[in-house]
């Protein structure tokens, strides 16, 4: 497809010695010529990012692009980068809208004889874009079905998954990291699940080509990663999604934790990075001080608690903590000093700063603590059983 529209627009630049561009719907550069006469800072921006903020977008859209038929106009907008007027061309398909073509008032007005070109051209792209799409949805189609075989639990479907795959050139070889995107409720809207497969397309056309393949389910999306030709930016990839996510939600206050697996030597045994990134979100579902984007390899304790079913993990907790935590007056205030101070391995001094607090307060709440708890909080073991616990409650909601 790009090869054809840049030769597409590379003749009509030819014929009229003008600077053309074709941009998708979402204004995203998709093919240019070299530049005749002045440009400015918003098309600078497009040519070396292949895209343009979310506020020229709005700008585009406002100056009527979306219900254009012919030529229309896009006036300049300093602020934006745009010093120079856009003339442009819808590029449609049956009524349906796939792109513009673009011309630079700066160079000129445009002739009836170039208006008519400029038709004729954004029909032809109409076409070129039209056929990829319906290719790019077959192809779409079928890596969806090839995900699904690479994360069974058979080992055999997987490795027949993986080698089809990559000898049908869906995804390159090499190393691999799943990240799974997870919102919270069992039952997604179908905005919120338009909202996961938008975002997650988006993050998988800013990669690398044929470095990343998605798939959403349900209750989470996931995107697959070969980290060779990402290396060291995972972290960054998933923190990204994760923000795209929870602006586009339905319920956009809503947590959208993000779960990070550890890196898969080959691509058929990929399951066990998405599994272990699934895991890290539900974690991060629950247990909010994680943070909303979590590698597997980060949960410690947690990701152990994890794997014990919710019942055996509440029979666990300690006697006393549970009385901590059912204590009618100031038991919030009990439970946080508590946690406080054995995250700060016993400093009282740490624990009164952090919670703004004067250490008389910080030692009254311990020695409240110790009776409520029946527990001495000065042996080793105590402590470690309550700070056992305190997790293990922050697992299974209780705090």
């Amino acid at each position: 497809m790009a090869s054809e529209l840049q030769q597409l627009v590379e003749n009509l630049g030819r014929r009229f010695d003008r600077s053309v561009a074709i941009d998708d719907r979402n204004v995203r550069l998709l093919a240019y010529t070299s530049h005749r006469a002045e440009v400015d800072d918003a098309r600078i921006a497009s040519v070396m990012q292949r895209g343009v903020s979310a506020d020229l977008i709005e700008h585009v859209h406002r100056s009527g692009a979306l219900t254009a038929d012919g030529m229309f106009i896009v006036p300049a907008s300093p602020k934006l980068g745009m010093y120079i007027e856009r003339i442009g061309f819808p590029i449609r398909y049956r009524g349906d809208l796939l792109g513009f073509l673009w011309l630079l008032s700066s160079e000129g007005q445009v002739t009836n004889e170039q208006e008519n070109a400029a038709k004729e051209s954004a029909d032809s792209a109409a076409q070129i874009l039209q056929r990829e799409h319906l290719l790019g949805q077959l192809s779409r189609g079928r890596t969806r079905e090839l995900m699904r075989d690479l994360l069974s639990d058979e080992t055999n479907v997987r490795v027949d998954a993986a080698e089809k795959l990559i000898d049908e050139e869906l995804v390159v070889t090499g190393p691999v990291v799943v990240i799974v995107a997870r919102p919270e409720g069992t039952q997604l809207s179908e905005g919120d699940r338009l909202a996961l497969a938008s975002c997650l397309e988006r993050t998988r056309r800013s990669l690398p080509p044929r470095s990343a393949i998605q798939l959403e389910r349900p209750d989470h999306a996931i995107l697959l990663v070969v980290v060779s030709e990402l290396r060291g930016e995972i972290e960054a990839v998933a923190q990204k999604l994760q923000r795209d996510i929870s602006a586009e939600l339905d319920r956009p206050s809503e947590h959208c934790p993000v779960g990070v697996g550890q890196e898969s030597a080959t691509l058929s045994d990929a399951r066990r990075s998405y599994l272990e990134a699934k895991r890290a979100a539900e974690v991060a579902g629950i247990v909010r001080v994680l943070g909303p984007t979590v590698r597997y390899a980060s949960l410690g304790v947690y990701g152990l608690l994890a794997e014990l079913p919710t019942d055996r993990l509440r029979e666990s907790l300690h006697p006393g903590l549970k009385r901590l935590l059912q204590a009618e007056d100031d038991g919030e205030s009990l439970v946080r000093t508590l946690d406080v101070f054995l995250e700060n391995a016993g400093n009282v001094q740490a624990t009164a700063t952090e919670m703004c607090v004067h250490r008389a307060t910080v030692y009254y709440r311990l020695k409240r603590i110790e009776q409520l708890a029946e527990v001495d909080l000065s042996k080793g073991d105590d402590r470690l059983s309550l700070h056992f616990s305190l997790k293990v409650a922050r697992l299974i909601g209780l705090r």
